[in-house]
This record gives C-alpha cells, sequence and structure tokens, in this order.
C-alpha cells in the first residue's frame, strides 16, 4: 500500500490521527522536500522533530528523487506498506497526482489522507473561498527570463469580479547553470519568494503590458507562514504591502476582487495601521 498523506501547514502537531495511525504502520517513511515546508523547515533538525513523533526514521525526498526515482519507492510500496508525506494536502501540487497515476498503472493500492492546505486556509482573511478564480504561480524573474503567463489568469479573475491566490516561488535544490554545462550537479542555496518581491514583479508586468488588470492601489492580502502560531496576515493596497516586512517564509499573496460587505468587514481586522501583521 502506498499511503499519501498530509501534513497540514504548521508543525508536526498538525498532522490528523488518520494520517498519525498509518505512519505507525507503515515500513517506509518519505517526505516530500520542494514545493513547501513546514514551520521548522526540513533539516536535519526538522526530521529529527518528525521522527521523534513517528518513531522510525524519515527519507527525505527532494525532487529529483520524486521525478526521476519514483518507480524505486512504487515498487517498495508493491511488497509493504510506504508513505509519502506532503506538507499540506495530497493535492496541492500537481507532482503528486502523478504519482497516483504511476502507482495504480503498476496496480499498487493508493491511500490518502487529506490535510488543511493553503488553497483553503486562505479563508482565514474572511475572503470566501468559493468566490476565488483561478489560482497562479508567481516565479522568480531572471536576467533573462521574464514570463507573464499569470497575467492574463488574473485579469480574467478581476475582470469577473473574483479573488486571486498567488503561490509564490520556491527553490530548493536547484543545479547552477555553471554545474549543468560541466555535467556534475552543484545546487543553489534555497531561495523562497517573499510578497515584496511578488508585488515589485506583478507592478512590473502591469506597467510592461499596460492593460490595468491591477495597480498599485489594487488591494491585496498578504499570508506569511500560514497555519503556524506566528503567522501573519496584512491587508492593504499592493503599494502598502511593498513596505512590509513579513518576516521568514513561507509567504503566498491574494489578489482582491469584488467584495461582499461582510468580508469588508472581516478583512478590516487585518488592514494596515493599529492592526498590521496582525497574528491569529
Amino acid at each position: 500500500m502506498l499511503y499519501v498523506i498530509g501534513l497540514g501547514l504548521g508543525d508536526e502537531k498538525d498532522i490528523t490521527l488518520r494520517g498519525l495511525e498509518a505512519v505507525k504502520k507503515c515500513d517506509k517513511l518519505y517526505i516530500e522536500a520542494y514545493t513547501s515546508l513546514l514551520s521548522f523547515g526540513l533539516s536535519s533538525d526538522g526530521l529529527s522533530t518528525l521522527e521523534k513523533l513517528y518513531g522510525k526514521p524519515v527519507t527525505l525526498a527532494d525532487r529529483e528523487m520524486v521525478e526521476e526515482k519514483a518507480d524505486d519507492i512504487l515498487m517498495e510500496a508493491c511488497g509493504s506498506d510506504v508513505a509519502f508525506l506532503v506538507v499540506g494536502d495530497p493535492f496541492g501540487a500537481t507532482t503528486h497526482s502523478d504519482l497516483v497515476v504511476r502507482a495504480k498503472k503498476l496496480g499498487v493500492d493508493v491511500k490518502v489522507v487529506h490535510n488543511a492546505s493553503v488553497m483553503n486556509a486562505v479563508g482565514v482573511c474572511g475572503l470566501q473561498l468559493y468566490r476565488y478564480g483561478e489560482t497562479v504561480s508567481i516565479p522568480f524573474f531572471t536576467e533573462t527570463w521574464r514570463p507573464d503567463s499569470f497575467y492574463e489568469k488574473i485579469q480574467k479573475n478581476r475582470t469577473l469580479g473574483l479573488h486571486t491566490l498567488c503561490l509564490l516561488d520556491i527553490h530548493v535544490k536547484e543545479p547552477t547553470l555553471e554545474s549543468l554545462c560541466r555535467g556534475k550537479k552543484q545546487y543553489e542555496p534555497p531561495k523562497y519568494m517573499t510578497i515584496n518581491t511578488a508585488i515589485e514583479q506583478l507592478l512590473e508586468n502591469e506597467q510592461r503590458r499596460g492593460e490595468f488588470a491591477y495597480s498599485e492601489d489594487t488591494t491585496c492580502v498578504g499570508f506569511a507562514r500560514l497555519g503556524s502560531e506566528d503567522q501573519t496576515i496584512v491587508a492593504g493596497s499592493m503599494r502598502q504591502l511593498q513596505m512590509v516586512d513579513f518576516g521568514t517564509p513561507l509567504h503566498c499573496l491574494v489578489i482582491v476582487g469584488k467584495t461582499h460587505p461582510v468580508e469588508e468587514e472581516m478583512l478590516e481586522f487585518y488592514r494596515l495601521g493599529e492592526n498590521s501583521n496582525q497574528t491569529t
């Protein structure tokens, strides 16, 4: 059996009882380590925290392992119980859907244990989840690569009066271009996009496109460490949020569409001013 288990958004205690029961009976545990992270990260100290709770070793599964050696994990699951642990909910990233598809094609039984994810936890700010449009990802710009495919999606959402959740880029164990050219991989240090960088890139795209999908006066909500004890939620214009220090990762951003009076009432608790950097 392959168990795909959501860990939630905060720390090791956010796993569900059903998820913990599944972990306890598995022979091998892998934790996915490149689409998100828990509040304590996934360093050796973070892994030992999980291992102490689970009572068994946990193997860190980076992008290379999952994308290039997934069949090895699945073959283990043919003869024993294997857990693949995912921060948030198992289907918050398309990679995990691919793993399930490959497992089923190999005849491996799969059980999924769901948990909270950023996709529903953003509801804490009061913007109603059914009033969100398509979610977009904001990648890091480089000197030679400045994509803007997300622009049309934001524009469409705002035309329909819908809110847009922007997931911000994470670079974990990314090989350097120089090392790829040499044929021996060396990796860049981890990098996590901040809300400030995301807004800077969004405004650069608007300036280049000039189609008025949004502006520096557009209301947004910034989230940092969502689901953790020290989560930070701040609402304000893009210009205002650029000046806020949201602290350590992970960050995400919501571009606000047309609001209902009840949504406005909730947003007031998080607007810049005396409630700025409010933690809930």
